[in-house]
């Protein structure tokens, strides 16, 4: 049996790969063995004598298929689990998407004049302080501070109301207080 070691390192280098990727023509030895040149080598793999191996399959399929699943809600149970619960989804990130949910919500109706502005820095800082559960809550709160508000504003356009007829009435009163008193002066005379 002749050694084939010399032909198989050349051809690797010329099919630029590695030595295990390089098979020989078991029923070509011969020839093969003579070729002692890159360039022999070359032209043996053209002939076909020398083929590269096609790379080994390293499948992904089972990995997808347990990911799927994953995605579905299995293998999650407690004895899959390493982190703690705060290192699997830290409470800063949920922190983070309910702020800024929040915080959107409420430039969206400044913005858009549902709210004003007093209205919207305090719902700000309540929503700062973690007063909001979730965007429902926030929309609650919302909805009975305008109705105070809009309670509030009617109450005090009636209480003007009633103070411009009041006023109206005392001037009509003193109108007809100083033309009864003129008649009596009038008549005194």
């Amino acid at each position: 049996m002749v050694s084939l070691k010399l032909q198989k390192r050349l051809a690797a280098s010329v099919l630029k790969c590695g030595e295990r990727k390089v098979w020989l023509d078991p029923n070509e030895i011969n020839e093969i063995s003579l070729a002692n040149s890159r360039r022999n080598v070359a032209r043996l793999y053209r002939d076909g004598f020398i083929v590269k191996k096609p790379s080994v399959v390293h499948s992904r399929a089972r990995v997808a298929l347990r990911n799927e699943a994953k995605r579905k809600g299995r293998h999650t149970g407690t004895g899959k689990r390493r982190g703690t619960a705060n290192a699997r989804l830290p409470e800063k990130v949920l922190w983070m998407r309910r702020i800024r949910v929040l915080r959107r919500l409420l430039k969206k109706m400044r913005d858009a004049k549902k709210i004003d502005k007093h209205i919207y820095h305090s719902l700000y800082m309540l929503a700062k302080g973690n007063q909001f559960k979730n965007k429902r809550v926030l929309l609650e709160t919302i909805h009975e501070m305008k109705g105070v508000a809009a309670k509030e504003k009617a109450l005090a356009e009636q209480a003007s109301a009633r103070k411009g007829r009041a006023k109206a009435r005392l001037d009509r009163k003193a109108a007809r207080e100083a033309k009864k008193s003129e008649a009596s002066a009038e008549d005194e005379n």
